[in-house]
């Protein structure tokens, strides 16, 4: 044939053909957040990923071999569900002591979380912590003249149930405290809305537990408790951003300074939702536009080296 080479015609083809792999990669796919551990679903406001979700929810979860963590600033926790319609987490901490066993030691985690997480999260109302084995010395038991301890019956649930399961007898402790002598009581029971942390080594207390109780009706014994800890969360300031920017297909992220909300929808981002016009200063390049156009570039390259040589 003139003017073409047998070389030129395979070339030819062979750069038709990048340009169809390329055309596999739809430039306007849509960017979702959704996903799963194991068989959890995570949902706004919570992520795995980064950019996805609620900007004060960010570096919470992580998902390692299929077990979803929560970490914070007392430590890591298995969630073992997440409640979106009521938003509460059910979260366990494996040095927490429950009916069956009580460990000592101050091994256990406690709950706190940092003060600019506060707002957005801390244990329901219906969460008793039971603190164990505290010092007299305790902050815990200061500021309280004579039987006025802080420890109370949360929901339905007091330490002197607890004393009922088995763990106790396995322990073989005394009962101390008002009711049973001098010194604090061997188990102290509370609300965290009391001490708005739970640090084992600051309250100088070996152990705890935590249990709540959802359901409307006083269960019979410790032993029918709900041992772990729920979590309310809820989301600050006004989430009208998010439900503006579902509402259009888009999903709920947060931009690169981990504070200003965006509304991601597939091939650009927007500061308010994908109804919005689409200027040059809130378009960025999707995962998948970023593909093709790479693959472009390297059929071109690829195209002229062949050519050349």
């Amino acid at each position: 044939m003139s003017g073409y080479s047998t070389t030129t015609m395979l070339i030819i083809p062979s750069f038709l053909l990048c340009l169809l792999f390329s055309s596999f990669f739809p430039s306007g796919s849509a960017n979702t957040c959704r996903s799963y551990c194991g068989n959890l679903t995570i949902d706004y406001p919570f992520a795995v990923r980064s950019g996805c979700g609620h900007p004060g929810f960010r570096d919470l979860l992580y998902c390692i071999n299929d077990v979803l963590m929560f970490h914070i600033s007392s430590g890591s926790y298995r969630v073992l569900d997440i409640d979106y319609a009521y938003q509460a987490l059910t979260l366990h901490e494996p040095h927490m002591s429950t009916c069956d066993s009580i460990v000592l030691g101050a091994k256990g985690n406690g709950f706190s979380v940092e003060q600019w997480r506060a707002p957005y999260m801390n244990p329901t109302a219906d969460n008793v912590f039971m603190l164990i084995g505290c010092s007299a010395q305790s902050p815990l038991f200061q500021g309280f003249p004579g039987k006025h301890l802080p420890c109370r019956n949360v929901s339905g649930m007091s330490c002197e149930e607890y004393y009922g399961c088995p763990a106790w007898d396995m322990l073989g402790h005394r009962r101390v405290g008002s009711m049973f002598g001098s010194g604090p009581p061997e188990c102290c029971a509370v609300p965290f809305e009391a001490i708005k942390a739970v640090n084992l080594t600051k309250l100088q207390c070996e152990g705890y537990s935590s249990a709540y109780n959802l359901a409307p009706l006083k269960l019979d014994g410790a032993h029918g408790w709900s041992y772990g800890i729920r979590v309310k969360y809820s989301v600050q300031e006004n989430d009208e951003f998010c439900r503006a920017c579902e509402a259009t297909s888009g999903t709920c992220g947060y931009g690169a300074d981990g504070i200003r909300q965006l509304c991601m929808c597939g091939s650009f981002n927007s500061t308010s939702n994908c109804d919005s016009v689409k200027s040059a200063s809130t378009r960025t390049y999707s995962m998948a536009e970023s593909y093709t156009f790479r693959g472009l570039l390297v059929c071109l390259l690829a195209y002229i080296t062949q050519k050349h040589y």
